[in-house]
């Protein structure tokens, strides 16, 4: 008799357990998936993006902030309908956690956040878009975005100096400076980019002004989604390639929909792999529209780009 009320007992705390569970996933559910926020401060607006899902009954957070990686974060809750998700401080260049707080209203994420500057920032957040493609695309005509001369359909994020020059038929990134910004968007597309990246240097190219896929010739103590051929703390390439500086290497990039392959110098480093949210330093975090190709001009040191061609899917 005592044995058959240790297993009754057991048989209700397990069901009590899985009632638990499943009331605290339909709490969550509303806020679980991937979402494209923007910080909204007094003098900008800041692309950002955050992910919530749940692993083993426990709440996880991660996020791409105003610039940087996607990172886990180390606290996030849900409780009476409000979503709180704490952003540290170390990451934010800030004398205090960003705390996010914030609920869901037809679909529509959106808070407060305790911002850097000491003010109260409102932030907005939509659900990020599947990007799921039906069919294989029918592609165009390529186009010449760089004329070899000038800066003739490109344009700086701001006023220098430095500035983006054209030298010996290169665009040439200035280091430490803006970022150069095609005045054309695309869609779905295949690029074909050569650059030369000096010693001790950093850029990127910009899919959609969103997604960055990384160039430099400094960063080997980081993580390998922060190496050439990466996709900027989302995606590693396989195989890296030895480090090449001052020397022309190529990329060949197909992105359809959130798939991205990448080619290095002939070998394909991403195949086909989902790109699951935007980067830092993404120019919106505004997914299902069009965007421009961006070349990075703000990381430090000398990064020259040519024969920069655009095929777009029709």
């Amino acid at each position: 008799m005592k044995s058959q009320r240790v297993v009754n007992l057991a048989a209700i705390a397990m069901l009590f357990a899985s009632i638990w569970e499943c009331a605290q996933t339909a709490t969550a559910q509303p806020f679980l998936g991937r979402w494209d926020l923007t910080l909204k401060a007094p003098d900008r607006e800041y692309p950002s993006w955050l992910e919530v899902w749940r692993e083993s009954g426990e709440l996880k957070a991660q996020m791409v902030g105003r610039w940087g990686n996607a990172r886990p974060l180390p606290k996030v809750e849900i409780s009476a309908g409000r979503l709180l998700f704490v952003s540290p401080k170390e990451e934010e260049s800030s004398k205090d956690d960003m705390v996010f707080q914030g609920s869901v209203t037809k679909g529509t994420l959106s808070g407060t956040v305790n911002g850097p500057d000491g003010t109260v920032w409102k932030w907005t957040g939509e659900k990020a878009p599947a990007l799921e493609r039906t069919r294989a695309p029918k592609w165009g005509k390529p186009i010449q975005l760089f004329n070899g001369k000038d800066l003739t359909g490109w344009k700086m994020s701001g006023a220098g100096p430095p500035e983006w020059t054209v030298q010996n038929g290169n665009l040439v990134s200035p280091g430490n400076g803006p970022e150069l910004i095609a005045v054309s968007k695309f869609q779905d597309f295949k690029l074909h980019i050569e650059f030369n990246c000096g010693k001790n240097s950093n850029s990127g190219v910009y899919l959609r002004g969103r997604y960055e896929v990384q160039i430099e010739t400094e960063s080997e103590a980081e993580p390998p989604s922060h190496h050439t051929g990466g996709v900027y703390g989302f995606l590693a390439p396989t195989p890296e390639l030895p480090r090449s500086p001052d020397q022309w290497q190529t990329y060949d990039i197909t992105l359809v929909g959130r798939k991205v392959t990448v080619v290095q110098n002939g070998q394909t480093v991403i195949d086909n792999q989902e790109i699951p949210g935007i980067t830092g330093g993404a120019l919106n975090s505004q997914e299902a529209l069009p965007g421009p190709l961006y070349l990075q001009g703000s990381e430090k040191g000398r990064v020259a780009f040519r024969n920069i061609v655009i095929t777009a899917a029709l």
